[in-house]
């Protein structure tokens, strides 16, 4: 499934929703046709995103949109539910780009809030932009313009797993790839200079979230 029009919102004060259900042992993967860029529109208050997911008994989804572009003077509230069945798959990928170029963001909250088999695995709340503090010091972003994730939730990693940090050249961006608290739940958060790196970056993590035999052979499934 493709979501057509994301260039064309969200503008200061818009309500968008969108609601995804993957029923039992289907299959959904989830792209754009564009990036999503966040605007000033004709009023002061923000525009909110409410994005809300339900995964059924052993079935999969890939949400593989393009990056959310948050732009001057923007304001926007972006929110995420994902409710998962014990046996579901899924694949999550997320990325924003953090002003355009040769200009500062607006203002972007993002929350993801992930229960499988109705018991929280992840809560996570992050702020861009002012006036949230510190986000661009170097313990969030530093110099980069462009963040992101990859949640990974899959049957197949029944083996713990270690942290990982992923790329050698601060400069050019870095990944953590880490368990959760949660069995068979993966993150990955990465930082870099361009959404082009980014991807790369939580591409490289996916490999190695994979790179088990068990998990190669269980992960084309």
């Amino acid at each position: 499934m493709c979501v057509l029009g994301a260039m064309s919102a969200p503008l200061g004060g818009d309500r968008l929703a969108l609601d995804i259900t993957v029923e039992t042992r289907a299959r959904l993967e989830v792209t754009s046709a564009a990036a999503t860029i966040a605007l000033r529109g004709p009023t002061t208050a923000p525009a909110t995103y409410d994005v809300r997911i339900r995964v059924g008994d052993h079935a999969t989804l890939y949400w593989l949109p393009e990056p959310l572009i948050s732009t001057r003077d923007s304001t926007l509230h972006q929110t995420f539910t994902v409710d998962l069945a014990p046996t579901s798959r899924l694949l999550m990928r997320e990325g924003q780009l953090l002003g355009r170029s040769g200009e500062p963001p607006g203002h972007l909250t993002t929350r993801l809030t992930v229960r499988r088999g109705g018991r929280p695995i992840l809560d996570q709340h992050n702020a861009y932009g002012r006036p949230a503090p510190a986000w661009d010091g170097p313990a969030v972003l530093g110099t980069h313009h462009a963040t992101g994730q990859l949640l990974l939730v899959d049957p197949v990693f029944d083996a713990p797993q270690e942290s990982r940090v992923i790329g050698d050249d601060p400069a050019e961006g870095h990944a953590v790839l880490t368990p959760l608290a949660a069995p068979q739940a993966l993150i990955a958060t990465a930082v870099a200079p361009t959404p082009a790196q980014l991807r790369d970056l939580l591409d490289s993590a996916l490999a190695y979230a994979y790179e088990s035999p068990r998990a190669q052979v269980e992960g084309q499934r």
